[in-house]
């Protein structure tokens, strides 16, 4: 047994030197106060690292396919009535949406952004009392009800019974709606006094549509806008001074929100807060979104798939000789082929134990170089002055 210990003894690498032959300096208590509030400052640094989670950025290939997305947006217009004001939406896949109203909201507000009233959006009209038939005359007790379309009748059996249903009638012939206040459907439905009644105010309208993970765009029109041969009309229901496109864009964002994606200044979504004012707001305002596939998983593993985009904005004017022309904000946006994976982690208890040694041990052979080196320069210093070579 007590060879054991001495050929244990022999490997010993750290060799003890009596107390007797030890010889304490003030440069050494210095730097040994010096280094130990290093180490603490360092070893405070690494266990706030451990605390916190460290967020690890992948960029990878997005693959997927068949999705949808949802957008979800909150827009000011100051100078469009709530009654004129339309949501359209269309992708590369052919799909369109036009006065889209399912999961929208508007806010009557005036001039000075205070709100008059809200409404949700919804499908249908109001019922018409003693509605005219197609001959003009009134609906009699045993007649079932035939509404005119007012020239846009496809076939003898057409019937429109309410404004909307002449709508669309003219929107299939192609025709622009600039007879609405003579439209029986429209007058009993309302429309035109409701388009009076709001003279002057704005509307905020906020909400979310699922559309297909293609590109494509959406946008925000005065007036119900149709499509026919490839273009983008609106009835002509009111004068110009109507189509004062200016806006605030309250909220964008594509898919759910997830932490850590706020910017220096404090914005979400490059376009959060963004505010348009044009000296020539009658016009097309064009968004163009770069939309970038995103993954967030936390510390405890929740996954959150949304997205991220960039934008670029271009202005046109209104350009009166043209029929195509559609004044409106739109949101022109597509997708890139690169998704961002964002995975939050702790880290590890043992590389956590590996960086304080490295830090307590690191520390203290610097701290035993420098003393090694003033120790010994003062001690050569003194050996000069004893023999007086230095003066």
């Amino acid at each position: 047994m007590e060879s054991v210990v001495q050929r244990l003894r022999k490997l010993d690498a750290y060799p003890k030197i009596n107390e007797d032959f030890y010889s304490r300096t003030f440069s050494g208590g210095l730097i040994t106060l010096v280094s130990s509030l290093v180490m603490l400052f360092l070893f405070a640094s690494e266990f706030s690292l451990y605390l916190h989670s460290v967020k690890e950025t992948k960029l990878l290939v997005d693959t997927s396919r068949g999705e949808t997305l949802r957008i979800n947006f909150d827009v000011t217009f100051p100078a469009i009535p709530c009654s004129l004001l339309s949501l359209d939406a269309m992708d590369i896949m052919g799909e369109q949406h036009f006065d889209i109203k399912h999961n929208i909201t508007k806010k009557r507000i005036n001039e000075h952004g205070h709100v008059l009233g809200v409404k949700q959006d919804g499908i249908g009209a109001p019922k018409i009392d003693k509605p005219l038939q197609k001959h003009g005359g009134r609906l009699d007790r045993d007649e079932v009800y035939c509404g005119s379309c007012y020239g846009a009748d496809t076939s003898a059996e057409h019937c429109c019974n309410s404004c909307e249903e002449v709508r669309e009638a003219y929107r299939k012939m192609g025709w622009a709606l600039n007879i609405i206040d003579e439209i029986d459907q429209c007058k009993r439905e309302g429309y035109i006094q409701k388009v009076k009644d709001e003279q002057g105010e704005g509307c905020n309208m906020y909400g979310s549509m699922e559309v297909n993970k293609v590109a494509g765009n959406f946008h925000f029109a005065p007036g119900k806008s149709f499509h026919h041969s490839n273009f983008e009309l609106n009835d002509v229901i009111t004068s110009v001074h109507m189509y004062n496109i200016s806006h605030t864009i309250n909220k964008l964002s594509f898919g759910d929100y997830f932490p850590g994606v706020i910017n220096p200044l404090g914005v979400i979504n490059p376009l959060d807060g963004a505010q348009w004012i044009h000296e020539t707001p009658n016009g097309v305002q064009q968004y163009f979104l770069k939309v970038v596939p995103t993954v967030y998983r936390d510390v405890k593993g929740n996954l959150v798939t949304s997205n991220q985009y960039s934008v670029t904005e271009h202005f046109k004017k209104m350009d009166f000789a043209r029929l195509d022309f559609n004044p409106g904000v739109f949101f022109i946006y597509d997708f890139s082929p690169i998704k961002v994976s964002y995975e939050e982690n702790h880290v590890p208890f043992l590389h956590f134990m590996t960086n304080i040694c490295a830090v307590v041990g690191g520390v203290f052979t610097v701290a035993g170089i420098v003393d090694s080196f003033v120790y010994h320069g003062q001690k050569a210093i003194k050996k000069k002055l004893d023999l007086g070579k230095m003066r």
